[in-house]
């Protein structure tokens, strides 16, 4: 073996690339003066491609294996210089690995609301983010379309375009489905599929593919949802009444549970309270019916002439309990001594649902006279 032999063996170029950052997906191979050796190995991994780019022109792209640079493998570099078989470099050329995996978790979200008409709300502003993965399909592309010279080309760099691609035609699709606002949440899978279909195109010219596109929300803003909300818990309460009756007692429990916090101030709000809740329950049935307002003195309804039934009983509403039963003349002693009143509830076995006393026909003369002053 001859020290020239000796020589190109030792100084033979091993060109490879690791990569541990999990978001480079170019890199170039840096060289002084980017002198590439004849002979040189040349280690493309799995998951990777090799592009040689020389003077500015692209002259090939190199898929998973391990490669001796020479005329016979490469076609393409014949045909922009000669090749001489010595142990000077021959050709000076950039060598760039490309990332051909999955980068997979990448964002996206609408950074404006969306305005939509809605058939329910009307106009309404919308706010939209889900994930994507995305993937180098045309390494040659890719390098010419987007990365150009950079030396390390990581995803946050094409981020910001694809992401444009899809605000700009989601925007349009969820403005044209028509969807109601309430509906959107069973209908991302589907709306995801639509931009999905869309946006391939236009990524596609970069030499990218996005393998994977998900809509993960879309949201109204907060004071939108805070009035939602609020509609929502008047529909769980139900009678409004009811529903602060329920808040001031839990108030008032609170207050009880911690007497020394507020002072004299908690136990003025409790009072208050307490009072404001009696009030409005005296003004209610015994069962908690919604108020009404106080009946003007009218006469007896035609129901007034109806004959009392011998041998019936009633029950009469005291405090929320039933007490009773009562014969037709109990009550009337009742009457007399002003526990039992025309706003007094009243109920029969097989009669209809509790009735205040003044609307009960054959009670109705129980009332009608004043009674009688207490014995001095």
């Amino acid at each position: 073996m001859s020290i020239f032999d000796f020589l190109r063996g030792e100084f033979i170029d091993v060109i490879h690339w690791t990569d541990d950052t999990r978001d480079t997906i170019v890199w170039r191979f840096e060289r002084e003066g980017h002198a590439i050796k004849y002979g040189a190995k040349l280690t493309v991994r799995e998951g990777q491609a090799a592009v040689f780019v020389h003077e500015g022109q692209l002259a090939d792209v190199f898929s998973p294996g391990l490669y001796e640079l020479e005329t016979n493998n490469l076609p393409i570099m014949t045909t922009l210089q000669h090749w001489d078989h010595g142990f000077q470099s021959p050709f000076k050329s950039e060598i760039y690995f490309v990332n051909t995996r999955r980068f997979t978790d990448l964002k996206w979200g609408t950074k404006n609301p969306i305005t939509c008409r809605d058939p329910e709300f009307g106009m309404v502003r919308l706010r939209a983010f889900g994930t994507y993965t995305m993937r180098v399909t045309d390494p040659g592309k890719f390098l010419v379309e987007i990365v150009g010279t950079d030396g390390e080309f990581t995803t946050q760099e094409i981020e910001f375009q694809i992401r444009n691609h899809i605000v700009s035609n989601f925007s349009q699709i969820i403005a044209s489905s028509g969807i109601p606002v309430l509906d959107m949440a069973a209908n991302t899978i589907d709306l995801g599929k639509i931009v999905h279909e869309r946006i391939a195109p236009m990524i596609a010219e970069y030499g990218l593919e996005l393998p994977a596109f998900y809509v993960e929300n879309i949201s109204l803003p907060e004071e939108v949802e805070k009035v939602l909300d609020k509609r929502t818990s008047t529909a769980i309460a139900g009678d409004l009444s009811k529903y602060t009756d329920f808040s001031a007692a839990e108030a008032m429990t609170k207050s009880a549970e911690n007497p020394g916090g507020g002072g004299g101030m908690a136990a003025g709000m409790g009072m208050g309270m307490g009072m404001a809740m009696a009030d409005r329950m005296a003004r209610r049935g015994p069962w908690g019916e919604a108020p009404s307002a106080p009946a003007a003195a009218a006469p007896p309804s035609p129901a007034a002439a109806a004959p009392p039934v011998p041998g019936k009983r009633w029950h009469v509403a005291v405090d929320g309990k039933a007490t009773g039963p009562y014969t037709r003349d109990e009550l009337g002693r009742m009457a007399g001594e002003g526990s039992l009143t025309p706003d007094s509830y009243l109920w029969t076995p097989g009669g209809p649902d509790w009735q205040r006393g003044r609307d009960v026909g054959e009670l109705a003369d129980l009332f009608s006279a004043p009674p009688p002053p207490p014995a001095g």
